[in-house]
């Protein structure tokens, strides 16, 4: 029975949309969004020679964003 064929209940073997790996990293989206929008205030930070100041909230946002591409492409690089 290839992944995409439906068991006799109807449901696809490949599993559901709730599978534990996805309530897991929901579960982490959701802390990691609370943590940043609870730190507001303003910091400076310097980017290699310009400081700048902004609020934390957007530079853990940014950081955050830049994380998640580079899991991504790292991952996309080892399927292929």
């Amino acid at each position: 029975m290839s992944p995409k064929e439906t068991t006799s209940t109807g449901r696809s073997r490949a599993g559901g949309v709730f599978t534990p790996g996805r309530i897991a990293i929901g579960v982490v989206a959701i802390l990691l969004l609370v943590f940043i929008f609870e730190n507001t205030r303003d910091v400076r930070i310097r980017l290699l020679i310009p400081e700048v100041t902004m609020p934390l909230y957007l530079a853990l946002l940014a950081t955050a964003l830049l994380g998640a591409i580079c899991g991504y492409y790292a991952a996309a690089r080892r399927r292929k």
